[in-house]
């Protein structure tokens, strides 16, 4: 609650300061604040450094926002295997193939802990340490009063919120799991969200955070026009910091936006020193811009109106301005494969990958090594009803941009190449037959497609 007050505090102070970053004091980075990925790649990386790291996913995240109960973390990806899965299957390797003992650290909320300790007990008999702490739990703020929602500490669970992935630094710090790496020998933790399957080890950052005495690494990468709301890297009175759009004056956010002035985006995947994460946490130096996230919990009563509350959040990368010699790395786009959506999910589980130890890897023949644009509409919003309209993925190895919307089934074995656009009318249904190859084409209407 400590915490939690200094925040509260933080964001009252702001508010009456009207605190809003100086736009005019924004630079893109520093030459020197990017490192590319080419200039750390060429040299045969050391693996000794790999019995100084450990491995940290983000697992505070439910799967509703896809129509799945539980952790996000545990929804299937591949071959039977969720996210949790193949990331144990990576860490396995490395310790494996190196003969080195990587620990695995999750980071839960309250509303993934009880689940994950559940399922990670079938990892019993791995090569692999699972080490496990909770974030801490916030109590949320009525928009109208500032008051806390909660009456007492066990107040409903809707009262209350993980604080976001912001909070990582003082969790790690609080649960004693940092002291216990630390006592471990461990140097360097490597962070990630849980759904980006783009996030393994990679030595050769490894080994570039080691030589260049970098507390803190973001990688970023090059911004499409599909990554505009993305976090980005600037230089702000000669230090590196992480801008995120919800702190961009609305008459600037275009120029955000635009992927000439701000052409990086952070991945959140995130290399940071543990001795200077107990340092920055025990000199209480971490001021990390605040993200107010307003939302509304339903009304205890029928007939009354929802309440708005405001969810005071922080984000793992803001903290970047406090560590010595941080600096972003330009990394190729194949690490941020993020799964948020089922549009996500069936470009990871189509042909376009393989999996090989727990990573996913894209298939040669794929021109450019860029994947192709897929925007599934509302019918397809859950799991349930992305597995039930497309039982069997389709060949998408040629294809540059698909689009369905409505009440549209693929049969088995489709292939769909080029620009595919397929939209069922209101009321009607589209089902395309199993071995259809479909190529630049768009389908509008009702269609009931017969086999011949």
């Amino acid at each position: 609650m400590d915490n939690f007050f200094a925040l509260f505090r933080r964001y009252l102070n702001d508010k009456a300061k009207g605190n809003e970053i100086d736009w005019s004091k924004i630079a893109p980075p520093k030459p020197e604040q990017v490192v590319d990925y080419n200039d750390i790649a060429g040299k045969q990386p050391g693996t000794e450094f790999l019995k100084k790291l450990a491995v940290l996913k983000l697992n505070g995240g439910l799967g509703t926002s896809m129509g799945c109960v539980g952790p996000k973390s545990v929804i299937e990806v591949r071959e039977g295997m969720s996210f949790l899965d193949l990331s144990v299957r990576q860490i396995e390797y490395l310790n494996r193939t190196y003969d080195v003992n990587v620990p695995f650290v999750l980071m839960n909320s309250f509303n993934t802990d009880q689940d994950t300790a559940n399922i990670i007990k079938k990892y019993e008999g791995h090569n692999i340490d699972i080490l496990t702490f909770n974030q801490s739990k916030y109590p949320r703020v009525l928009k109208d009063s500032l008051l806390p929602a909660p009456k007492s500490a066990n107040s409903q669970i809707s009262d209350w919120y993980p604080p976001g992935h912001g909070d990582v630094y003082e969790s790690l710090y609080n649960s004693g799991i940092l002291d216990k790496l630390i006592e471990r020998g461990i140097e360097i933790v490597f962070l990630s969200n849980a759904d980006n399957l783009g996030a393994v080890v990679d030595l050769n950052i490894l080994q570039h955070m080691v030589e260049s005495k970098a507390e803190y690494i973001m990688e970023l990468t090059d911004k499409t026009k599909a990554d505009v709301k993305g976090g980005t890297i600037i230089d702000y009175e000669g230090q590196a910091r992480l801008l995120e759009i919800a702190q961009v004056p609305k008459e600037h956010v275009n120029e955000f936006k635009s992927i000439k002035k701000f052409k990086y985006f952070n991945t959140n995947n995130i290399w940071m020193n543990l001795r200077a994460i107990k340092r920055v946490v025990e000199a209480n130096e971490l001021a990390m811009e605040i993200i107010p996230n307003g939302k509304s919990i339903p009304a205890d009563k029928k007939g009354e109106a929802d309440v708005s509350i405001v969810q005071l959040e922080t984000a793992v990368g803001a903290a970047i301005r406090h560590f010595k010699n941080a600096h972003g790395v330009n990394v190729p786009r194949r690490r941020f494969l993020p799964v948020k959506t089922c549009s996500d999910l069936m470009l990871v589980k189509s042909d376009l990958y393989t999996l090989k130890h727990g990573q996913l890897m894209m298939d040669e023949k794929r021109f450019g090594g860029t994947s192709p644009l897929i925007k599934l509409g509302s019918d397809f919003k859950k799991v349930s009803s992305f597995q039930s309209r497309i039982p069997s993925i389709p060949k998408i190895l040629e294809l540059d941009h698909l689009t369905i919307t409505g009440a549209v089934n693929l049969g088995r074995g489709v292939t769909l190449k080029g620009t595919v656009i397929i939209v069922a009318s209101e009321g009607q249904t589209i089902d395309v037959p199993p071995g259809s190859i479909l190529e630049n084409v768009v389908v509008q209407g009702s269609l009931r497609l017969l086999e011949h």
